[in-house]
């Protein structure tokens, strides 16, 4: 049952996500999509990981691209907050949700973290 919950909450996201693309404008989410290949490089490198709130967060001392991590998680901020007004929840609330699906989907090598805040390579 709670699987079950957890999956209609993520199909709920995707479809909020979608519906999105317009109401927060194009240039957001083509932005997010144009940082894409430069995070998943990040990502398959180790450099990067998932926090359990729906960001991204360096995974060692050296913050090669700063910019970059800060842009993105400024964008899903925006993302988060939009979705969550939707949902008369909080934008702490969606990013939760939205780490667990990201954990959920990612690929083995990359660095993630529980709900405890403990950090863990998939």
């Amino acid at each position: 049952m709670k699987n079950r919950r957890l999956q209609t909450i993520i199909f709920i996201l995707i479809i909020i996500l979608l519906t999105l693309g317009t109401s927060l404008g194009g240039s957001l989410k083509e932005k997010m999509k144009a940082r894409q290949p430069q995070i998943i490089a990040l990502k398959a490198k180790g450099t990067i990981g998932e926090n359990n709130c729906g960001y991204l967060e360096y995974r060692g001392k050296k913050e090669p691209t700063k910019g970059l991590l800060e842009e993105e998680n400024q964008d899903r901020r925006t993302v988060y907050t939009a979705i969550a007004k939707q949902q008369n929840t909080s934008a702490e609330n969606v990013g939760r949700r939205r780490a667990a699906q990201i954990a959920e989907r990612a690929p083995a090598g990359t660095w993630l973290q529980n709900a405890k805040g403990e950090w863990y390579r998939k």
